[in-house]
C-alpha cells in the first residue's frame, strides 16, 4: 500500500486522515497541497476519479459565490484550481489509482 495524503496543515480533516493511518501503523506520504499543488497528471487522475465539482472547496477563505458563475466551463474551473490549490477540497487520499476526497474511513478500511 502506497498512501499519499494531499492536504493542508490547517485542515482538520487532513489531520484526522493522517491520524487514521498513524493509528493503524500504515505508512503514508504527506504532501502540503497549498505549497506544492498537484502535478497536471495527478490533477487529471483526481478529476477523473472524483469529479471536478467534488474538488472545489466552497468553504475556502478565497472562494466566492461568483466563482462558479464566473467560470462557466470545466476547463476554466480546472485552470483556476491548478493556479490556486487552496481552492481544492482536502484531504485528497491516494492509494495507487484509488482516490478519495475528504475524510473517508469507510473507504480506507477496504484498502488495508
Amino acid at each position: 500500500m502506497n498512501i499519499q495524503i494531499y492536504g493542508s496543515k490547517s485542515c482538520f480533516d487532513t489531520k484526522k486522515a493522517e491520524r487514521y493511518f498513524k493509528e493503524r501503523r500504515i505508512k503514508f506520504q504527506a504532501i502540503d497541497l497549498p505549497r506544492f499543488g498537484l502535478s497536471p497528471k495527478e490533477f487529471e487522475l483526481v478529476k477523473s476519479k472524483a469529479g471536478l465539482d467534488a474538488m472545489i472547496n466552497t468553504k475556502a477563505k478565497n472562494y466566492s459565490s461568483s466563482f462558479i458563475a464566473y467560470l462557466a466551463d470545466d476547463t476554466a474551473k480546472a485552470e483556476k484550481l491548478m493556479d490556486d490549490p487552496s481552492l481544492i477540497t482536502t484531504p485528497i487520499v491516494r492509494n495507487g489509482r484509488e482516490i478519495t476526497i475528504g475524510f473517508c474511513p469507510d473507504v480506507w478500511k477496504n484498502w488495508e
